[in-house]
């Protein structure tokens, strides 16, 4: 049986809430690559966009970069972590200011499959067929 390889790609510092984006992850957590790119593409939420990415991202990786097959790939982890908060006040009322936070978050796509089948290299069968050349005397 073929091995089995695990290639990883991350996207840091989105600008969405990483209880929004998990909602969104946990659509397409354990899957096929094929099916989460098209569940994805059909799923109205904001946070669609950077998930989509990040799996398209971590296929492109596994196929070009590993040399996976790209029809057996499997999605084996989809996480989403917090992410730096970046602290903001919002003004109100009677000249006060409140603070607030906007939220980060980062996810980490891990892509498992198996390598391609390695072509056998071409026989020698063309240089067998040309005629030798004769040698000039001198």
């Amino acid at each position: 049986m073929a091995e089995t390889f695990t290639v990883r790609a991350y996207i840091k510092g989105i600008d969405l809430t990483p209880r929004k984006v998990s909602v969104v992850a946990a659509l397409v957590r354990g899957r096929s690559v094929a099916d989460a790119l098209v569940i994805l593409e059909h799923t109205p939420r904001r946070s669609a966009t950077p998930v989509r990415k990040a799996i398209a991202s971590a296929a492109a990786n596994a196929t070009n970069n590993h040399g996976l097959d790209a029809k057996s790939l499997q999605i084996t982890t989809l996480s989403v972590t917090a992410g730096p908060r970046l602290k903001r006040f919002k003004p109100h009322m009677r000249g006060m200011a409140l603070p607030f936070q906007k939220k980060t978050s980062h996810i980490l796509v891990e892509v498992s499959g198996v390598e391609k089948a390695k072509k056998k290299p071409a026989t020698k069968k063309a240089e067998a067929a040309k005629p030798a050349k004769k040698e000039e005397e001198k």
